[in-house]
């Protein structure tokens, strides 16, 4: 029979719409203020708490909700002002060792947290926070490339035992190299021209000296800006999402710098914080006793002096994998993974400096607020950076190293720090903030207002057109649309979840057109198939499926083209892009399998004289038995 669907479909269809309306309620739940206190050293536990609630009590705030998840403690507050009342008497109540951030805080239910039904992330411009364009030292970055082919250009010729008369970077890409004799230079050159194939070798003579010139390539400087920039961006991501920034931006603008945007956060003092601690890492030995105190510096391990070389082994920005496991009694350890010049480095230097101690050092740049006074008279705080430097590991080497190693002798913590530490604290060379900017929350809610208000006028004005031109047909296409909506808005929340952006409205309000764009196309083409003398019923079905391929091949070039702005945008093209792709999707469901199940509820199964789609063009010979339609 004509336009009936059999009852398998019609169920899909009714739990496509539940599951659309389940995944979507999450977003009528508003958020809780709330603060989250986090430390890197130790985790939070119930006499933190207590700590906090004195904290508060006596600055005369009251929370609600408070949790210890993760190691962090997270107290819900009752409005904006007293978040940032508490923030302050807690920071002066815990001090710089701890991270106090401001937060929000779901209030979901919890079956609906269980089923993977969340809240639709709002981006920077929807729910404020704060922004930074950060610019990567590329020069920084040779320059500890070159700093460290000199400390292993000296162990290579150590361990060949060939002598030089003095090594020196005489630029920033060139190293030379002074030998006595010819015969010094050559078997040099035979020795470093295998390990070292970023750098180009030359012979010359400068009086009395055979030099040997090490300079790096232009191809190979390329490369290790890209990989700087690379590592730099993968590890500013790493540290902001074991944060618990919600849906942080961190992406590459140009060729040397990089874009953060973290929603949510509220000051930027404290961001520059998160993002400054970022740390570097280096590899060195244990000097040996006698050394000279100028080649040496001393750090404390665990209440020890230890004295390590000045000399680096290598950079953290060789280690490509890092993680903590047990050993096959069952003993904490941590397993590294370094890159190909990385492993050979390590091998060379390790194979001749068996039971000895190897040292890992994490030079951390931290920031400090300082109170000056300007030109002016007046008070103005000003952001100071310095690094700290802190011996992580000391660890006795059993065997020569390759590219994969493990270190042993840990507690079960101290291995997971390390391993955090290695993974999300090495940074290829240093950064500096040269652009930041704060979106406060009152904007972002100003902007999601007049977002949504521009969908409810888009739809209003839509559903009033089609309930006007097509009557009962336009019913159901108003219903599809709302059908639409709610599954773009369930989609993007719990099933593929995606950030909501100013450019995101745009392009659900340009869905909402296009969707019922495909009913224009089915519905003209029933009033063609009635005016021709169709029944009612064959015009129906006649109207679907001739006005299919023409919907498929418009929906499909315009999913094309958004895929297209989605692979090379960038910020808010990308937003726009990704509803887009989104809203055809589901449009696409809505405009033709949900409304053709409507009209079959309605019309389908039945013999039915006078479908109300509103005017029917009349030909000029009318034929008979032609079935009428209602105005």
């Amino acid at each position: 029979m004509l336009n009936r669907y059999p009852a398998w479909k019609n169920a899909l269809i009714c739990l496509v719409v539940l599951l659309g309306l389940l995944y979507s309620v999450p977003n009528l739940y508003p958020d809780d203020e709330a603060i989250q206190i986090s430390s890197d050293a130790v985790p939070l536990i119930e006499a933190d708490l207590e700590r906090a609630t004195t904290a508060l009590e006596a600055a005369q705030l009251s929370f609600f909700g408070a949790e210890i998840n993760d190691g962090s403690l997270l107290l819900r507050l009752d409005s904006v002002e007293d978040q940032l009342r508490a923030k302050t008497a807690l920071e002066d109540a815990f001090g710089s060792d701890y991270v106090i951030a401001l937060n929000l805080a779901p209030t979901t239910p919890g079956w609906m947290q269980s089923i993977g039904a969340g809240k639709m992330n709002l981006g920077l411009d929807l729910q404020g926070g704060v922004h930074f364009l950060m610019e990567v030292d590329m020069d920084a970055a040779i320059d500890r490339r070159m700093q460290d082919n000199l400390s292993n250009v000296r162990s290579v010729l150590r361990e060949e035992r060939i002598r030089s008369r003095g090594l020196a970077l005489e630029s920033q890409t060139h190293l030379a190299v002074r030998f006595a004799s010819s015969s010094d230079r050559s078997a040099a050159r035979s020795a470093l021209i295998s390990n070292f194939p970023e750098l180009q070798l030359q012979n010359r003579e400068e009086g009395d000296f055979f030099v040997l010139d090490m300079r790096m390539t232009p191809d190979a400087v390329l490369q290790i800006q890209r990989d700087t920039l690379q590592a730099n961006r993968t590890t500013l991501l790493n540290r902001v999402d074991a944060l618990g920034v919600s849906e942080p931006t961190v992406q590459q603008q140009g060729a040397n710098r990089i874009v953060v945007e973290l929603p949510g956060v509220q000051d930027p003092a404290q961001a520059i914080r998160i993002l400054q601690r970022i740390a570097t890492l280096e590899f060195h030995l244990e000097s040996e006793l006698g050394s000279s105190s100028l080649s040496y510096e001393t750090f404390d391990y665990q209440g020890v002096p230890v004295n390590v070389n000045n000399d680096v082994i290598l950079q953290g920005d060789r280690v490509s994998n890092v993680r903590s496991t047990l050993d096959q009694n069952g003993l904490p350890q941590v397993q590294i993974s370094l890159d190909a010049q990385g492993g050979s480095q390590m091998n060379r230097v390790t194979r001749d400096n068996v039971n000895k101690f190897m040292d890992i050092l994490l030079i951390e740049t931290k920031s400090r607020t300082n109170t000056v006074i300007d030109e002016e008279g007046n008070e103005v705080d000003e952001v100071e950076f310095f690094e700290e430097k802190r011996l992580i590991s000391h660890a006795r080497i059993n065997s020569a190293l390759g590219r994969q190693f493990v270190i042993t002798g840990l507690t079960s913590r101290e291995a997971n720090d390390l391993s955090l530490l290695i993974s999300s604290g090495s940074l290829a060379a240093p950064m500096t903030i040269v652009e930041q900017s704060v979106i406060g929350p009152s904007m972002g809610q100003e902007n999601l207002e007049q977002g949504v208000r521009g969908v409810q006028v888009a739809a209003a004005l839509v559903i009033a057109f089609m309930l006007f031109y097509y009557r009962v047909f336009g019913l159901a296409a108003n219903l599809a649309l709302m059908m639409n909506i709610l599954l773009i808005f369930a989609i993007m929340s719990s099933i593929i979840p995606a950030t909501l952006t100013l450019p995101g409205i745009v392009g659900i309000v340009l869905t909402v057109g296009m969707a019922v764009d495909a009913n224009v196309l089915i519905f003209t083409r029933v009033r063609e198939e009635l005016a021709e003398g169709s029944s009612p019923q064959r015009a129906i079905d006649a109207g679907y499926d001739r006005a299919f391929t023409t919907i498929l091949d418009a929906n499909l070039t315009t999913f094309l083209v958004a895929a297209v702005l989605f692979s090379i945008g960038s910020g808010p093209v990308k937003g726009f892009a990704v509803t887009l792709m989104i809203g055809i999707i589901t449009s696409m469901f809505t405009a033709i399998v949900g409304t053709r199940a409507l009209i079959n509820l309605i019309y389908g199964g039945r013999k039915v004289s006078k479908l109300s789609i509103g005017a029917v063009p009349q030909l000029s010979k009318p034929q008979s038995g032609e079935a009428e339609a209602q105005a």
